[in-house]
């Protein structure tokens, strides 16, 4: 894609976001600033503890994050998703933490989500391009009932590299979204090797650009 501007005017998919966050019960508010993604940390779990430690990878990664993909914003402080659970591409259950070792470009999606559209062949094809045993852009499907309005879906966009997960129960989305990192879809977070939120954004963005690809370099750096 390369008339950005075309696919992505701000108004118009505001807009649009806003009336599909309200069908699924969500605000959708997209916004490039501020100090959304802010969260208490409740508990203080050494899972937490040991990702707050990387504030200054998740500045480093958040300074990375220009262009097409300038809206990614800093985790502060870095939170651990290890525990965010949906269901691998079989249907079984699983956590972000049956993906350790692996830095991952998580995106939730929805077949009614007008921006998502746009955006899942920039993301395919960055899978294509960028995907390995250490990099993988996982898109987790939030559709409720069965995968066929999904599957159809992803036939329809040409989408033929990412992985099929999903979680029709909408516990990811609703767990993102009590950590104020969810406001409306499609919304993107970048977590490194360890289960480590590093940046985050919540709106769409050119994922099949040399912006995207730079990023994604940095975040996988020690």
């Amino acid at each position: 894609m390369t008339e950005r501007t075309k696919l992505f005017p701000a108004k118009r998919w505001i807009a649009i976001a806003a009336l599909a966050g309200a069908m699924a019960g969500a605000v959708a508010v997209y916004v490039s600033g501020g100090e959304t993604g802010k969260f208490a940390a409740t508990g203080g779990s050494s899972d937490d503890r040991f990702c707050a430690a990387k504030a200054d990878k998740a500045k480093r990664v958040g300074d990375a994050a220009k262009g097409e993909v300038a809206a990614m914003l800093p985790a502060d402080p870095p939170q651990s998703l290890a525990s965010l659970a949906f269901n691998d591409p079989t249907g079984k259950a699983m956590t972000l933490a049956d993906l350790k070792g692996k830095t991952v470009l998580l995106n939730l999606w929805a077949t009614w989500c007008a921006p998502c559209r746009q955006e899942m062949p920039a993301l395919d094809a960055l899978q294509k391009e960028a995907g390995d045993e250490g990099f993988e852009v996982v898109a987790v499907n939030i559709d409720t009932g069965d995968d066929t309005k999904p599957k159809a879906f992803l036939a329809d966009t040409g989408v033929t590299a990412l992985a099929p997960y999903r979680d029709a129960s909408l516990g990811i989305f609703n767990e993102l979204k009590s950590r104020a990192l969810a406001l409306g879809l499609p919304v993107t977070l970048l977590i490194d090797k360890d289960g480590c939120l590093l940046t985050h954004m919540n709106g769409p963005a050119e994922w099949n650009s040399a912006d995207a690809r730079a990023l994604i370099a940095e975040a996988r750096k020690d």
